[in-house]
């Protein structure tokens, strides 16, 4: 008896052992050849950052067919399962892996593991660790201090000027070329970066002393190969009739470059080689040039001839700024580029006017419905319609009824790359009744504002046309849509009787 139960005890251990390996446990699904599955990923270690996202990508197969992948990271909260017979209604021999994650922008941690684990039906497993670490580039770098898109450099004893930019990066700056096709020695001038973050660039151009006109390319290149280039237009020549002409109250090439825009500040240019600037004065004191360039002092710096103060001079070695000596007034100041002389007057706010008309900012005189029934507040601010222009109100000057600032208290704060887009608006609840309103001239690149008014609801006293430049041409309908460089804390002050705005870091 002991052998026969021997024997049904060994047979049945055995059917029990044929079943287990050649049958599947999950839902009756046979076994083919009972391997494990097979991973073959096209990664083990994947840079990233915070903020981004990555992505584990792979083939998997297996012949009886994989029912599920996990992929699993306790530092991430990562808990995955890709259930493939859910998905199919069946396992699947072969299948493509390709999940993505995102990583919280205030992630603080370097690396991180990720175990990817495929299942096939019969239950058999496989594993692979994936590392994450947090040192990827995917920026390219950024020119903090950019070369002018247009440069005039004058015909002298020795004609050239001295090329400023800087350039940052997020990793590793590998080095910067200047191109200027035409000119020896500079035709892929390579400056190397040395894996630097940033690097600020002072390097002296000579020209032939005869009028030409060459372009420049400046490229910045990362120590992964990514790029980012400006391009410039150089012209050698006798002294220029300057489309553009503007007034620096800053000291540094920094300063002029930090802004999202209104610095330097565009001035008027009522005839050929002169130029007018209104300014108001803050404080005593304060130091000014006059550039045709906008990022730069050089190639031409407009300032105080060193050997004669009645006079101008154009050389940024030599140039003395000019001193505005009385505070709380506006200085209107004309330049001739050809003839190096310069005036200057001052007149007080209260001859200053604004298109802003009859109303008084912040008191109850603005009619709500336009039938007499409802006066409200009267604000301005910036934003996409009359009733966004509510939240983001101006501040009004303490001592210039003319001059207005954004925000009224606490920080304003802007993001690298956000693209913004609004008008200066008066505000109304309702949302309409936009009898007070600006546009500017160029949307990326606004430099002024002009008055837009759909009303027509114009001070009478103000010198300026509604819908019109001072030049006579029409004012587009164009939103302020610039991009920010760098991010960071802002103030908005906004001009109304010079129709000029800037936006600049935050003290």
């Amino acid at each position: 008896m002991k052998k026969h139960f021997f024997n049904a005890t060994f047979w049945a251990f055995l059917s029990l052992a044929l079943c287990t390996t050649a049958c599947s446990d999950d839902d009756g699904y046979p076994d083919v050849d009972g391997q494990n599955p097979a991973m073959a990923l096209t990664t083990d270690h994947i840079q990233s950052a915070a903020g981004r996202t990555f992505t584990i990508e792979g083939t998997l197969t297996d012949a009886d067919g994989i029912s599920s992948i996990s992929l699993r990271c306790a530092d991430l909260y990562l808990n995955k399962t890709i259930d493939l017979i859910e998905i199919y209604g069946e396992p699947q021999t072969s299948y493509d892996l390709s999940y993505s994650y995102s990583l919280s922008r205030e992630e603080l941690g370097e690396s991180f593991t990720v175990t990817v684990t495929v299942t096939d039906v019969g239950g058999r497993q496989v594993s692979q660790d994936v590392l994450v670490t947090m040192d990827g580039d995917f920026e390219n770098p950024v020119f903090t201090v950019s070369p002018s898109s247009e440069l005039t450099v004058l015909i002298a004893a020795e004609t050239g000027f001295t090329l400023n930019f800087s350039v940052t990066d997020d990793r590793a700056l590998d080095y910067v070329v200047i191109n200027i096709p035409g000119l020896v020695g500079f035709e892929n001038f390579e400056i190397p970066a040395n894996g630097q973050t940033s690097l600020d660039v002072s390097q002296r151009i000579t020209f032939p002393s005869e009028e030409a006109t060459y372009e420049m390319t400046v490229t910045a290149v990362d120590r992964v190969g990514n790029e980012e280039t400006r391009t410039s237009t150089i012209s050698v020549s006798e002294m220029q009739n300057f489309p553009k002409m503007y007034l620096a109250d800053v000291a540094t090439t920094a300063e002029l470059n930090s802004d999202v825009f209104g610095v330097p500040m565009l001035i008027n240019h009522p005839a050929e080689y002169q130029y007018r600037a209104r300014y108001y004065n803050k404080a005593a004191g304060t130091e000014i040039f006059f550039l045709p360039q906008k990022t730069d002092f050089t190639p031409i710096c407009f300032g105080l001839d060193p050997n004669d103060n009645t006079k101008l001079t154009y050389d940024p070695e030599t140039a003395q700024p000019i001193v505005l000596e009385e505070a709380g007034v506006y200085y209107e100041i004309d330049i001739n580029v050809l003839d190096l002389t310069y005036s200057m007057r001052t007149y007080p706010v209260s001859e200053a006017t604004s298109p802003m008309g009859h109303y008084t900012y912040g008191t109850q005189c603005f009619d709500r419905w336009e039938n007499g029934t409802e006066y409200i507040d009267f604000f301005i601010g910036w934003g996409g319609s009359p009733q966004d222009a509510g939240n983001h109100l101006f501040e009004q000057d303490a001592n210039n009824p003319h001059l207005f600032y954004y925000p009224t208290e606490g920080t304003w704060t802007l993001e690298a790359g956000e693209e913004m887009n609004f008008i200066i608006s008066n505000y109304h609840p309702d949302g309409w009744w936009d009898h007070v309103e600006w546009r500017c001239d160029d949307s990326a690149n606004p430099e002024k504002f002009g008055y837009f008014s759909k009303k027509n609801d114009v001070n009478p006293n103000w010198e300026g046309t509604n819908q019109r430049w001072e030049d006579g041409t029409v004012v587009g309908d164009n939103w302020v849509k610039p991009t920010v460089t760098v991010g960071g804390n802002y103030r908005f002050e906004f001009d109304a009787h010079l129709g000029r705005g800037k936006i600049v870091p935050a003290n």
